[in-house]
C-alpha cells in the first residue's frame, strides 16, 4: 500500500487549529483496493482538519464524477458524486472503528491514513441502482433499451372480460353463495 502513502496525515505537527488538504482521485487510487467497478474517476476530495487539544475533527467533501455502465442498458455514462463525512478521530488505549463516524486511535499514534475514508466516500456515493440519465429523458437510443420495449408487456391485454375468466371459477362462486 505504499501507493496510499499520500493519504496520510501527520498530525502530530500541526498546529491546533484547521488545516485544508486536497486530493485527485483517479482510476489508479481504486486499483489499490482492487476496485473495477468504474470506467474512469475524476473526484476532487476537499478535507479539512480541526486539530483541537484531545481530538481531530476530519471533514470530507467529494466533488466529481465516475464513469460507470448503466444497469439497464449497459451503456456507460458519467454518474456526477457529491457526498461529505465527518469523522472524529479521539486518543484512548486502543485501536477502535467500531463506530462508523467515531474512530479511536491509541495514544502516542502522530498519524492517520484517510484512504478508506475516501473510498467508502465515494463508493457509496453512487447510487445502488445506476440508470443512464438519457433513459429518464428518453433521449437514449440503444439497441438493448429498444429490445426491452419491444418485448415489455404491451398495455391493454392484462385487461381481462369476463369472458376470458375460467368458466370454473363461476361454479366456485356459486358455493359462497348456496346456503
Amino acid at each position: 500500500m505504499k501507493a496510499l502513502k499520500d493519504f496520510t496525515i501527520q498530525f502530530v505537527g500541526l498546529k491546533e487549529g484547521e488545516h485544508h488538504f486536497d486530493y485527485s482521485i483517479d482510476n489508479r487510487f481504486f486499483k489499490n483496493f482492487e476496485y473495477d467497478e468504474f470506467n474512469e474517476v475524476d473526484v476532487k476530495i476537499d478535507l479539512k482538519l480541526i486539530k483541537k487539544s484531545t481530538l481531530l475533527e476530519l471533514y470530507f467533501d467529494a466533488s466529481g464524477f465516475v464513469n460507470v455502465n448503466c444497469d439497464l442498458t449497459n451503456e456507460p455514462y458519467n454518474q456526477d458524486i457529491e457526498d461529505e463525512f465527518k469523522l472524529v478521530v479521539k486518543f484512548g488505549a486502543e485501536y477502535n472503528d467500531d463506530n462508523e463516524d467515531i474512530l479511536i486511535i491509541p495514544h502516542g499514534e502522530y498519524e492517520i491514513n484517510v484512504a478508506q475514508y475516501i473510498y467508502e466516500l465515494i463508493v457509496l456515493a453512487v447510487p445502488a441502482k445506476r440508470v443512464h440519465p438519457g433513459i429518464e429523458d428518453g433521449t437514449l437510443k440503444s439497441e438493448i433499451l429498444s429490445k426491452l420495449e419491444e418485448l415489455s408487456p404491451k398495455e391493454g391485454k392484462e385487461d381481462k372480460t369476463s369472458e376470458d375468466i375460467d368458466p370454473r371459477w363461476n361454479n366456485l362462486k356459486k358455493l359462497l353463495t348456496d346456503k
